[in-house]
């Protein structure tokens, strides 16, 4: 019998959590597949997802920085995938590929775990990149009461929101006053940037953390302790990190593949062991 295959894409991919938690899934639900990290550059990139219309390729995940590029190398993308303007994940359906995002999914599963009442919150999402993305779609789907982006770029912000279809958010620009004004009116907060992924590196100084929602929440997509989750965790506020967001992603992905349900709670434990014993 053949061994299929499934990975992760990306550069780099040595630090993936995917293999570790993916490999459990498919082995409780007792397929025989093998995930993978497949290192791949940007030149390599057409090439590797090529090879996944073979037989005994089940599909793959799909990270930084290939997301966008990906899109042009499958037969279709999904509405979400087009909306978003990236992909996180290939199925191989007998030789045909389909672009697929479930880190809308991902996000979503994650704040309605740790916000049951989600749609009650008044939202800042901190940066209008690429990680951004889908994270603002996710928010303004589940119908947040109010959701207001800061970046340096206002324009950039303005650009994000009318292209994602989202003309209720709001727009501020990442100045000291204006990020410290907002922090009062916000109950949740989002870090989307690459600010902070090095502990050097400050997002929110303790001052402003002091001055947000005690019953909020402070989240980071970064699944680590990062600065910003550790000074807000020092100021009695509720955090998220990014890891739920990685597994559930993960496990939507799983079932696209194989049309099995994903053993989330198994997944979620050994992402947590992997991460805790890599020192995260």
């Amino acid at each position: 019998m053949t061994t299929l295959r499934v990975g992760v894409i990306g550069d780099p991919v040595g630090h993936s959590l995917s293999p570790v938690f993916q490999q459990v899934a498919f082995d409780r639900v007792g397929i025989d597949a093998r995930y993978e990290r497949w290192q791949t550059s940007s030149a390599d990139l057409a090439g590797r997802i090529e090879s996944l219309r073979a037989a005994d390729a089940l599909g793959a995940n799909v990270t930084v920085p290939h997301k966008i590029a990906a899109m042009d190398c499958v037969d279709t993308v999904s509405d979400l995938g087009r909306r978003i303007g990236a992909i996180n994940t290939i199925i191989n359906r007998d030789g045909a590929l389909i672009g697929d995002n479930t880190d809308v999914y991902g996000f979503q599963r994650s704040l309605v775990t740790a916000r049951p009442a989600i749609e009650r919150d008044h939202v800042l999402v901190l940066g209008a990149g690429g990680a951004a993305r889908a994270i603002v779609v996710a928010f303004g789907d589940l119908g947040v009461a109010g959701l207001t982006i800061c970046n340096r770029s206002v324009d950039r912000a303005r650009d994000l929101i009318e292209q994602l279809q989202l003309p209720g958010a709001d727009v501020i620009p990442w100045t000291d006053w204006d990020l410290t004004a907002a922090i009062r009116d916000h109950s949740v907060i989002v870090n989307a940037t690459s600010v902070g992924w090095n502990d050097d590196q400050q997002v929110l100084t303790p001052a402003q953390l002091e001055l947000a929602d005690d019953d909020g929440l402070i989240a980071d997509l970064t699944y680590r302790a990062t600065r910003l989750l550790v000074d807000a965790r020092s100021a009695g506020l509720a955090t998220m990190d990014g890891l739920p967001m990685l597994v559930y992603q993960g496990a939507r992905s799983f079932e696209l593949w194989t049309d099995h349900s994903a053993p989330v709670d198994l997944m979620m434990a050994a992402a947590t062991q992997a991460r805790d014993a890599a020192g995260g």
